[in-house]
């Protein structure tokens, strides 16, 4: 029987994670297993990976083959290096001290890497966060002082239109008291004629 470490698909359309598992080669992908040994999430920014790395030891010390995914998670968590360094000392090429040291100074710089990468995202997702915040507050200001012109402009315009309107009204008022006047004053010149004539 040829067992394979591969994954499994779960989830839902356009969001799927995976099941790391141990199965027969012959079973369906989503089929029956022998034993999961972790899960993978590519939807999160690094990809999610949990992974029971003794399990994963232990079948590949059994003989299991990994696909190739598999294998890159493998790779990506350091079991394949565990791998490599336990060959080593099983031949005698340098001790179990030296592996454990070798592989505690691989993990620390992975963790490493995986922190300043996450660091990056964080600080890249901050600068884009303040970059829309001053471009909304430019859009905002510029929207206002728009406001403020055409505010403004319609002002002067009432005001314009309401003094247009006033100059019209002393006009017709100067020109009533003007006619009003000439007609008082004509009154007066027919009366003082008649008695001239007298």
């Amino acid at each position: 029987m040829a067992v394979k470490i591969r994954l499994s698909r779960r989830g839902k359309k356009n969001y799927a994670f995976f099941h790391i598992v141990v199965a027969d080669s012959r079973a369906p992908r989503d089929g029956r297993i022998i034993e999961q040994i972790g899960h993978y999430n590519p939807n999160t920014n690094p990809a999610t990976i949990s992974l029971d790395g003794e399990k994963a030891l232990n079948w590949l010390n059994k003989g299991a083959q990994p696909t190739e995914t598999a294998r890159r998670i493998l790779s990506y968590e350091g079991v394949l290096l565990r791998k490599h360094l336990q060959g080593g000392v099983a031949k005698g090429a340098f001790s179990q001290e030296e592996a454990d040291k070798r592989w505690n100074a691989w993990k620390a710089t992975k963790e490493q890497k995986v922190k300043s990468k996450k660091q990056d995202i964080f600080n890249q997702d901050l600068e884009a966060r303040k970059a829309a915040i001053s471009a909304e507050a430019k859009v905002n200001t510029e929207r206002a002082e728009t406001i403020a012109k055409r505010k403004a402009e319609e002002a002067a315009a009432k005001a314009a239109e309401e003094a247009a309107a006033r100059a019209e009204e002393e006009a017709i008022a100067a020109e009533a008291a003007a006619v009003e006047a000439a007609a008082t004053e004509a009154p007066a010149e027919e009366t003082t004629e008649p008695v001239a004539e007298a």
